[in-house]
């Protein structure tokens, strides 16, 4: 379970428990994120990629089903196009595209669009964005929450937990750090777009979110696409309704569970990636 930003592995908490019981769900913080390390560089999606390759080697698995949301969905694509011979299947969430695979949505656009899209600008700044933000973490971080959110806001609680996470100058450097490849990102995303992902995809989008936008970017990026609509979540919906979620996730990961049923161990790994 790869997960977006600003969140770490905490996001998938509320479905962990149920994929458990069906397979080994493995949930990292990202590079940069949460108690995994915060080293100066290596945040574009290949070297992320690399990180979970590492981490999966180092916990015995070969091959393995891989889903990825938000900034996560171009770490996952990466993971599925550079990796191809370790991804069975793979879950693509809340991104009409891989930036750079895709055609980018214009600079100026109409306001529910600029809502949603004027942090990707303001996160790939250098050390300004850091300036600004730093001890407002509350403000810049709440409005990515609830603007996200659609009409299923999440619990205060949570997005306190959240904004703890990067209220410190080493872990706000970490979140903005993906943003800042940016440009490496598209590039290599422009070349991944020329081989298709030859592993079944599925496509989730937040019906007031992604909706069924992320399906439709994906047709021409993969030869086997099926396209799931979260009903009543947004951005974040994983936590905004769980059990559709997993009900979604369970039907596309079936076959994989069945192939791999023979194959010990069940349970939940959560928390840093790296030491």
């Amino acid at each position: 379970l790869v997960h977006g930003w600003p969140q770490n592995w905490y996001a998938w908490r509320l479905v962990m428990p149920a994929l458990a019981r069906e397979f080994e769900v493995i949930a990292p913080d990202q590079r940069g994120i949460g108690l995994t390390d915060k080293p100066t560089d290596g945040y574009d999606p290949g070297t992320l990629a690399d990180d979970l390759v590492a981490l999966m080697e180092a916990l015995g698995h070969k091959q393995f089903a891989v889903i990825g949301t938000d900034t996560g969905l171009p770490i996952a694509y990466a993971l599925a196009s550079d990796h191809a011979e370790r991804v069975e299947r793979v879950v693509l969430a809340e991104v009409p595209g891989p930036p750079g695979a895709t055609p980018s949505p214009p600079f100026f656009c109409p306001e529910p669009f600029n809502n949603r899209l004027w942090h990707i600008a303001v996160n790939r700044l250098d050390e300004v964005n850091e300036q600004l933000v730093s001890g407002r973490e509350d403000i810049y971080f709440g409005y990515e929450f609830d603007i996200q959110a659609g009409k299923n806001k999440l619990p205060d609680e949570s997005i306190s937990y959240y904004v703890g996470l990067v209220s410190n100058p080493e872990s706000l450097h970490g979140t903005f750090a993906f943003y800042r490849e940016w440009d490496a990102m598209m590039a290599q995303n422009e070349q991944r777009s020329k081989q298709p992902l030859t592993m079944p995809v599925l496509a989730v989008g937040g019906e007031d979110s992604g909706g069924e936008a992320v399906g439709e970017a994906f047709k021409p990026l993969a030869g086997e696409v099926q396209s799931a609509v979260i009903p009543g979540a947004g951005h974040w919906f994983a936590e905004q309704a769980p059990k559709e979620t997993v009900t979604a996730l369970t039907q596309f990961l079936a076959p994989y569970r069945d192939e791999e049923s023979a194959a010990p161990g069940s349970g939940v790994h959560a928390g840093p990636a790296a030491t």
